[in-house]
């Protein structure tokens, strides 16, 4: 009958572990799609904007967009980690530490490497044994593009003042709720324009003049690329902790029918056994 109980008692404890994971999928597939639709919707003006100011810089010196695209000797690399405040989520706050890590270690190896984290998961992760510039984790309790240019304006910051030579940004970016694509992309210096690129600009008629509308533009479209990365981030977290919980609830379920059969099996034999017994007994009485 211990037996029995046991088993009771891990049907229960299954069964309200199997309430949770189901609660915080239907939570998070409430939030992922207000998520989706917030950076569906900016990433065609995200898109057009680099664009514009691809055509416009195709046209102009290559000195043009100033300080922003002034490539130095990498010897001091600042990698922007951008994770979430909360786990079980699968594998999303690990892979972009795995990618940290491997840029650290090689692609960057030799070189000094600090971090900027935002995201809790990502902080503590990094912390140890790197540099952590400095840490936000609060941006995710409003994400407007005013805190986020906020976030922006300091890390450009260090990059004109020569503190770092290049900026990386680490994050996960979103496809669908079951699939999250991990990249580092440069944010800082800008990327020269390919040929091809400057090939296929647009005429277009400037006012004031096209040196002045670039250096306009360089600063919103660091503070919009960084607010689609986080953004993008924002939404694959939801979508892989939809992922991770639809998958828990299905594990739990499966467990819970494996425990419920293995409990009526014992049952089952334990009354058995009991009617052995007393027809045994009375049997022996009858002897």
């Amino acid at each position: 009958m211990a037996n029995l109980k046991e088993i009771r008692n891990r049907i229960t404890s299954v069964s309200s572990t199997m309430q949770i994971t189901s609660a915080m999928k239907m939570v998070s597939a409430a939030k992922l799609k207000k998520a989706q639709d917030a950076i569906t919707a900016m990433r065609p003006y995200a898109e057009k904007l680099t664009e514009l100011l691809q055509n416009l810089s195709a046209t102009l010196d290559g000195d043009a967009g100033g300080e922003f695209t002034v490539q130095r000797e990498v010897k001091k690399v600042l990698i922007v980690a951008i994770t979430s405040n909360r786990g079980l989520a699968g594998a999303f706050n690990s892979n972009v530490l795995k990618e940290a890590r491997n840029l650290t270690e090689n692609v960057y190896a030799g070189k000094q490497v600090d971090f900027v984290t935002i995201g809790k998961k990502g902080n503590d992760g990094i912390r140890k044994g790197n540099t952590v510039v400095f840490n936000n984790n609060s941006v995710f309790d409003s994400l407007t593009f005013e805190n986020v240019s906020e976030i922006a304006d300091e890390i450009t910051a260090l990059f004109l003042q020569g503190k770092y030579d290049k900026v990386v940004l680490v994050y996960n970016q979103f496809k669908n709720a079951a699939t999250q694509i991990i990249q580092a992309e440069q944010f800082l210096p800008l990327a020269p324009i390919a040929s091809d690129k400057a090939a296929s600009t647009v005429d277009y008629i400037f006012e004031p003049s096209k040196e002045e509308i670039v250096l306009e533009l360089i600063p919103k479209m660091l503070k919009t690329q960084l607010y689609k990365a986080i953004r993008d981030s924002f939404a694959s977290e939801h979508g892989a902790r939809m992922t991770a919980m639809h998958k828990a609830t299905d594990n739990a379920t499966a467990l819970r029918n494996q425990l419920k059969l293995t409990y009526n099996k014992a049952r089952q034999a334990a009354i058995t056994s009991e009617i052995l017994e007393i027809v045994g007994g009375a049997e022996a009485l009858n002897g």
